[in-house]
């Protein structure tokens, strides 16, 4: 998993590939993201999303060491959330 702080671009990425982040969804008590809120990724779209320009900062400390068997830790630190 892929701590980050979602922005516009990633959600409009991720509506586009049909996994909608933005709308509500009640039965699952989920409230719909917003950039600027937190959320864990799936490594696997994080690393999709960066290889179109998409990828939202990362909260390096909050993110699984398993995310390096799938991305450098170079790639990490390039879009870790600066405060």
């Amino acid at each position: 998993m892929v701590a980050a702080v979602v922005t516009n671009a990633f959600l409009e990425f991720s509506l586009a590939m049909e996994n909608d982040l933005i709308s509500a969804y009640p039965p699952s008590n989920f409230l719909g993201l917003k950039a600027g809120d937190r959320w864990c990724l799936c490594v696997s779209r994080w690393k999709e999303a960066l290889e179109v320009g998409f990828a939202p900062p990362v909260i390096l400390e909050s993110t699984h060491e398993n995310a390096l068997l799938y991305v450098t830790l170079k790639a990490l630190k390039a879009k870790a959330f600066k405060v």
